[in-house]
């Protein structure tokens, strides 16, 4: 899948945003291990820390439908230059995507930047800490 479908499918996926507070639509698009689709958009809530980001929901999509990993991701929102995931997002890329899981931000108007998640997430973790523990 190239780049430019997965920003358009992000970008559909953005019209689908719940953002009654914010008016911040985003979308999102991951492409799976299987060569799959999946979207999400951000969904907003009253209750401020119960909100979920765009990123978050396509990916948890991408295991709930069976994947165990996703290689690439796209982002899209109006905003010039365009934003990038924020931490709590970078973190679900990092450990679901791997480090070398490629992440595309988009704006609306056509601005791009593409980072790979140990880009974004220096010194990552994933996890493996956990796995490799003994229980106690």
């Amino acid at each position: 899948m190239t780049d430019d479908a997965l920003v358009a499918e992000a970008t559909s996926a953005r019209a689908h945003a719940y953002a009654p507070y914010s008016q911040f639509r985003v979308g999102a698009a991951v492409l799976g291990g299987s060569g799959q689709v999946y979207r999400g958009c951000n969904v907003e809530n009253g209750s401020y820390p119960l909100c979920v980001c765009a990123e978050r929901v396509a990916i948890m999509n991408a295991i709930a439908a069976g994947e165990s990993r996703v290689s690439r991701l796209a982002v899209v929102t109006d905003t010039s230059p365009p934003a990038s995931p924020c931490g709590a997002c970078r973190q679900v890329i990092f450990e679901l995507g791997g480090p070398e899981c490629v992440v595309t931000f988009a704006s609306t108007d056509g601005d791009r930047r593409q980072l790979l998640a140990r880009e974004l997430l220096p010194e990552g973790f994933d996890g493996a800490l956990l796995r490799d523990r003994a229980p106690r």
